[in-house]
């Protein structure tokens, strides 16, 4: 975001909280070489002090003041790089947010290899369906999180028992399908952008069907009124267009009706709204449509967003999403 810029002041000018973050690597279980690493980029909340670590590596403390802090693990859309959600990791940084971005290739479907955000097809079939996890880099992400808040820059710093899982496109997707705590306990809830529930009819599933979502958790789900991917992919899922399979995912897919769970339609945002810079060079950015209005407010809205609701899920406060029911750049709100 522009007021958060990727420039450094020369050390020791520094003051307040800022973002920073630290790389890691994990593996996937199950997965084959050489598909079965995952790089990591955490970011955090951190104070500098223009030590000497800070000064020969970079590594700044973490601000500990309202330590531990709650997760979000952001889970890629399709051939998406995760330096696309870098924007949004330091926003949710600076808010006291520990966030992490990852980077996993794989060969999901034959002769297709693409970065993703890590799926296992098997488990989202008509026989398979709710069955078990199909989101194959959650709990080895989970670990790595476990071991750096053990020791390092982040040692207490994590609260690995309050995650959210976040996903952008097919991430979304798996964010919302995998948001079950009898597969993951430490998982609270999640956000969706640009995703549905639609079953693809590839994988068995007759035309027009909406997964049931696990209910036991709060869901956020966001969609962009030009969002453009969605409505030339939903050849994939059946007849109908994309935008209602959004609203019928809300309607149908999310079963639970405590008023912890919400669908915003974002006025001028489309598919990758979320991801910024756009990056042509991969992806399908050639099926979008334009953005309308400011981009900047846009991802101003859904840096609150994402903000609010994990606050709402993962915090001690309960109304703040509330609050977006009249936000002028809302076409849609919804709560259930």
């Amino acid at each position: 975001m522009g007021r958060h810029a990727d420039v450094t002041p020369p050390a020791g000018s520094l003051t307040g909280r800022v973002a920073r973050a630290v790389f890691r690597a994990c593996e996937i279980p199950g997965a084959n070489p050489p598909y079965d690493r995952a790089l990591l980029k955490i970011y955090y909340p951190a104070l500098p002090d223009d030590g000497i670590e800070q000064r020969n590596a970079g590594l700044m403390p973490a601000d500990r003041s309202a330590a531990p802090y709650p997760v979000v693990i952001m889970m890629p859309g399709i051939n998406v790089g995760p330096e696309a959600y870098a924007w949004l990791a330091r926003e949710l940084a600076l808010a006291g947010i520990v966030t992490v971005t990852y980077c996993l290739i794989a060969e999901e479907m034959p002769g297709y290899i693409s970065l993703t955000p890590g799926l296992d097809l098997g488990a989202i079939t008509p026989d398979t369906w709710g069955q078990q996890a199909s989101g194959t880099a959650i709990a080895a992400i989970i670990e790595v999180l476990r071991a750096e808040n053990e020791a390092g820059v982040l040692e207490a710093c994590v609260d690995v028992d309050k995650v959210l899982l976040a996903g952008h496109s097919a991430g979304g997707s798996v964010a919302l399908f995998n948001a079950n705590p009898d597969w993951f306990p430490q998982v609270r809830g999640a956000i969706a952008y640009g995703a549905h529930a639609g079953a693809s009819t590839m994988l068995g599933f007759a035309e027009n069907t909406i997964l049931e979502l696990p209910g036991q958790l709060p869901l956020l789900l966001i969609g962009g009124t030009n969002d453009g991917v969605m409505k030339a992919s939903a050849h994939r899922y059946g007849d109908g267009d994309a935008p209602d399979r959004m609203q019928q995912t809300f309607a149908n897919g999310f079963t639970s009706d405590r008023g912890d769970s919400y669908f915003v339609e974002v006025n001028g945002a489309n598919h990758f709204s979320l991801a910024w810079p756009v990056d042509e060079s991969t992806g399908r950015h050639f099926l979008d449509e334009p953005e309308e209005g400011s981009g900047e407010d846009i991802r101003q809205l859904l840096a609150n967003l994402f903000v609010t609701f994990t606050n709402d899920t993962l915090g001690e406060s309960t109304d703040g999403m509330r609050e977006f029911d009249t936000h002028p750049l809302v076409s849609t709100f919804r709560c259930r």
